[in-house]
């Protein structure tokens, strides 16, 4: 079986199209539809389902794409190995972040890790921990700080941080400062107009889960996905959040909010650290997750 038209195969299957494929490689489409077709014909297998649209892997598809990214990791993986026996640093780390924290660890986490190991290369992407979940498992992510990350099939899974969590009103006209250690019920909040993520968020199935204990019901006005258009409607008076401290203090307006602190419960969220326990860790992902224990810890806990 030929590296590279798994390698081909993979873009592909991932982008649903042969033209962005194409694209991405840098290789002519003729050409790659040929390498495709005697990967499926080396195979006795149809791989993907082409259609006017692109093309989606089929069954057979699937399930060569999920070994496809293991062979090609565990490639990966050895070539690091042994540039780490000759004192090299190089390696590519995948590293999945949630919006909010993304904001705050991107800049600190990406010159740390240029310092450190100028030689490796550092892709980080935002997303919501339920689709960095399916990510890690499938490599398309290494490593993810993961919302209410628990251990489950195919991940592990490390206790980083309690992240807080408060309660976001617009600030009131004139009002600059106010009293520190301001407290609100979750009572209160699940009363009052509530601007807030749909599901699977996070964020959202932990308030909605804190109220189902308390035989309360939160009033959910609007469902907004993304930090900056949910903190735009509260400052617009559209309804209050629920964020984390950290999402307003790194947004571009925090002086715009009013935060206070939740109790009854104390309301804060778990953010974990996970990796996928089905493909051992390279030398330089574990130099990362050393780095990202340490900025996270820094940045977030001192925030």
């Amino acid at each position: 079986m030929d590296l590279k038209q798994l390698q081909y195969f993979i873009s592909v299957a991932e982008l649903e199209s042969f033209t962005k494929a194409s694209d991405a490689l840098g290789i002519a489409q003729p050409a790659l539809s040929r390498q495709i077709r005697l990967l499926e014909v080396h195979l006795r297998q149809n791989l993907l389902i082409r259609n006017g649209r692109g093309a989606v892997p089929t069954d057979a598809g699937k399930l060569l794409l999920g070994h496809a990214r293991g062979i090609l990791h565990q490639l990966e993986r050895a070539r690091e190995e042994l540039l780490h026996l000759r004192g090299g640093l190089t390696g590519r780390v995948a590293l999945g972040l949630p919006p909010s924290l993304a904001r705050a660890l991107t800049v600190p986490l990406t010159r740390a890790f240029r310092e450190e190991m100028p030689d490796a290369q550092l892709t980080i992407r935002e997303g919501l921990s339920t689709a960095m979940h399916e990510e890690l498992l499938n490599a398309r992510l290494d490593i993810a700080l993961l919302y209410n990350g628990s251990a489950s099939t195919g991940l592990h899974t490390e206790h980083l941080i309690h992240e807080e969590l408060v309660y976001v009103s617009r600030r009131p006209s004139g009002l600059l400062e106010e009293p520190q250690d301001l407290y609100v019920d979750m009572n209160e909040i699940a009363h009052q107009p509530l601007v807030i993520p749909s599901r699977p968020n996070a964020i959202r199935m932990h308030v909605e889960a804190t109220c189902l204990t308390l035989g309360l019901t939160p009033n959910i006005t609007l469902e907004i996905d993304g930090v900056p258009a949910i903190l735009d409607l509260v400052a617009d008076g559209a309804g209050n959040a629920v964020l984390t401290r950290n999402a307003v203090s790194s947004s571009i307006r925090p002086s715009a909010y009013k935060t206070r602190r939740i109790r009854n419960p104390d309301l804060s969220i778990q953010v974990a650290l996970a990796t996928s326990s089905k493909r051992p860790s390279t030398h330089i992902q574990r130099l990362t997750i050393d780095l990202l224990k340490r900025i996270t810890t820094e940045k977030i806990e001192a925030s």
